[in-house]
């Protein structure tokens, strides 16, 4: 082997060893800043939106968007942070100088699962802490946003704010037939013959159909009683009103799904005036981005070359076989 051809070995071989060592630090910083900064201990900026006593508050809470759960440090794209938003609960909750809390709802619902663990902690919340809970309904506060607002104490909707939307949803699309068209075959190999139900790649049997209706018919029954239990409804009432359909903020009211229309100002001075806490302070909570959190996301995103419509976009291909119930309009 001449000397050129040892050069390029030699050369190779250094290449090989820093590419592994640029891989293995690239893999240990992502690691490393997503350790720093998720939230495992929940701690929230606290954002005074009304002066007043610092130790008897009002907390509100932004519930926005769609409900669903996701990664739980800062690099996520999704516009509602689940874990964060229930840390915030938590911490609403426990702080002894918080009296009434405020939750703000502007949401078209979502996932079944998230929609129930913030009900669940709302209602431990009541129980636990005995803190009184108002609901402001925004722009929207359908299906998932309801089943959250349903044990509120008190239900604030906007004369234009759209609520209902009281059941479940499962959607999937079927591509066998464009498949067949551009002579697309899907092989699946499967332990039982109900393992791919809700492919993409086939029609969908009637005992397949029944055993997913089965499935929707318990979550809703789930949703009828949260509504019983918060609202002190009967069961036939909801049932009657909780057919699938939207509602005005006016027409909810006039179902019973709604106390009294007005503004988020109307509900803030209702609890005010409810819990003689005319003097309260009233903040909310933010996630406390500083300059070096800031400067960690970018670096993070930089590190791993995310791009996060890129993500948006492979995220939902992966999911789009996947049967998932919502409640959602």
């Amino acid at each position: 082997m001449n000397t050129k051809r040892w050069l390029a070995l030699v050369l190779a071989i250094v290449l090989l060893f820093v590419s592994i060592g640029f891989k293995f630090t690239i893999n240990l910083a992502s690691g490393f800043l997503n350790d720093v900064f998720t939230f495992d201990d929940y701690y929230f900026d606290e954002e005074i939106i009304a002066d007043g006593d610092w130790d008897s508050r009002i907390a509100v809470l932004n519930l926005e968007g769609i409900i669903m759960g996701g990664d739980d440090s800062l690099f996520s794209t999704q516009e509602y942070q689940h874990d964060e938003f229930i840390g915030m609960i938590h911490q609403a909750a426990e702080d002894p100088t918080v009296e009434a809390i405020i939750l703000q709802i502007n949401s078209p619902g979502g996932a079944v699962g998230e929609t129930a663990q913030i009900h669940r902690a709302l209602t431990e919340m009541q129980d636990e802490f005995d803190k009184p809970l108002y609901v402001s309904m925004g722009s929207m506060a359908a299906s998932g946003g309801y089943y959250a607002a349903a044990p509120a104490d008190k239900i604030f909707a906007e004369p234009a704010t759209i609520t209902g939307s009281i059941g479940v949803i499962m959607e999937n699309m079927n591509f066998a037939g464009l498949a067949e068209k551009y002579g697309v075959t899907f092989n699946t190999i499967k332990s039982g013959k109900h393992k791919d139900i809700m492919s993409s790649s086939r029609d969908m049997t009637k005992e397949e159909k029944e055993i997913l209706q089965s499935i929707i018919d318990e979550m809703y029954d789930d949703f009828v009683q949260v509504i019983v239990d918060g609202r002190k409804m009967d069961e036939a009432t909801v049932r009657e009103v909780g057919d699938g359909r939207i509602y005005t903020g006016r027409q909810a009211q006039e179902v019973g799904l709604v106390d009294e229309i007005g503004t988020f100002d109307d509900t803030l001075n209702a609890v005010r005036a409810d819990y003689d806490l005319e003097d309260a302070q009233v903040i909310q909570y933010g996630y406390g981005l500083g300059f070096f959190n800031m400067f960690a996301v970018k670096a993070q995103n930089l590190i791993q070359g995310k791009n996060s419509e890129l993500d948006v976009v492979m995220s939902l291909l992966r999911q789009s076989d996947k049967p998932r119930a919502m409640y959602i309009y």
